[in-house]
């Protein structure tokens, strides 16, 4: 018997442990997905032994290659590592829970005193420095993803123009890429070869008696459709909601929806939490509860359905290529979103040189927290906006 079907027999640490661990993480847990993945293997596979180093790879690969934002989607993963179903609900649940109780509290604040200036100076601040951080993740990515690769590149270029042009994210585009790459490097053999099916969206609908009932259908099918397109980085998100939220469906204004994307930068746990907030917004508290339940729904299915098949089957050179493909045009659309917002956030020279500082700081330092980087940020806006404003 293999050393991982022993562990999946006798796991060391009660279902509850692991929920505990995972509501500390989403609690305290800050510095985007790339840290808190790398917090949990620093604490379940080498510090606790919980998890096994297997375990941990085949739940990183599944997570990068379904939509879905990455660090949540290997939460759900671990939980279903050794008590299946339920251990994924709880743990996802548990992950996810602080920072949406976070943002839902600075919806209520942001609502009722938006229109105040301290709120309104912290935004400046904070709006530019968010470019910054979009800007110098997108360059990581890039840097990471898709190095010297040119049909990478090739397909990265044509969808950041394409995000620059239309000011959204072409869904079709990221799975276009994805078959080319596919078909280019890894063709299917039609005539004795069995053609590999890839999981299709999830979409799920929501009716409340509450409230607006129709606006929250609309919520809940826009945010479920767009959390079924989130591959990688939960930043990857940002270019494809600002073309709903803001130019689609009109809920949000380019300023709410900065601010928004701020939000997710200054909580813990993953940065696609930022679609509660939007749903605060928009609809009240019920808003915030069916965005973020459609948002992470999708990625739960994602993980736990081709989660018994994915060790088989997750290495094929099929479904590699399929995801070198998505990666790099989701990539391309961050690198296209810096410019989108970018024109609404940058408004003077105060704010483009804070957007520039923050993307120097964090390339130059790269193990600085970025919550710090926002707070400079929230305090510079404090002392910069009454001047910008004055004149």
């Amino acid at each position: 018997m293999t050393s991982d079907a022993v562990a999946l027999e006798r796991p060391r640490y009660s279902l509850w442990q692991m929920v505990r661990y995972m509501l500390a993480l989403g609690t305290w847990g800050f510095g985007g997905p790339v840290a808190l993945v790398g917090f949990m293997y620093r604490d379940l596979v080498e510090r606790r032994g919980w998890i096994t180093e297997a375990n941990y790879k085949e739940g990183m690969a599944l997570a990068q290659l379904m939509p879905g934002p990455l660090a949540a989607q290997l939460a759900i993963y671990l939980g279903y590592a050794h008590y299946r179903l339920v251990g994924a609900t709880l743990v996802g649940i548990a992950f996810v829970l602080p920072s949406f109780v976070m943002v839902v509290a600075l919806g209520a604040v942001y609502t009722a005193f938006g229109g105040i200036g301290w709120m309104q100076a912290v935004f400046y601040g904070v709006g530019a420095a968010v470019i910054g951080i979009i800007a110098t993740s997108a360059c990581k990515l890039t840097t990471k993803n898709i190095g010297s690769d040119k049909l990478l590149w090739v397909i990265f270029v044509i969808s950041a123009a394409v995000t620059v042009i239309t000011k959204s994210e072409v869904v079709w585009l990221f799975l276009g890429s994805g078959v080319l790459v596919w078909l280019l490097r890894a063709p299917p053999k039609w005539s004795g070869g069995t053609m590999h099916s890839l999981a299709a969206p999830l979409v799920a609908f929501f009716a409340l008696d509450t409230l607006d009932g129709h606006k929250l259908w609309q919520i809940g099918a826009y945010f479920a459709y767009a959390g079924s397109f989130v591959f990688g980085s939960g930043l990857a998100i940002v270019p494809f909601l600002y073309g709903g939220v803001v130019q689609e469906h009109h809920w949000l204004t380019d300023r709410q929806f900065v601010d928004a994307v701020a939000v997710a930068m200054i909580t813990p746990g993953p940065v696609v939490i930022t679609t509660g907030f939007i749903g605060y917004l928009v609809s009240g508290f019920w808003g915030a509860v069916v965005a973020a339940a459609a948002t992470f729904i999708p990625c739960y299915f994602f993980t736990v359905l081709p989660a018994p098949y994915f060790k088989k089957h997750g290495k094929r050179p099929g479904i590699v290529a399929f995801v070198d493909g998505v990666t790099a045009a989701a990539i391309g659309a961050i690198a296209g979103s810096v410019v989108v917002i970018g024109q609404r956030s940058i408004t003077d020279l105060a704010t483009a040189a804070m957007a520039l500082l923050t993307a120097a700081v964090l390339w130059r330092f790269k193990k600085l927290p970025e919550p710090v980087v926002v707070a400079v940020a929230a305090i510079a806006g404090l002392l910069l906006y009454p001047l910008a404003t004055s004149r």
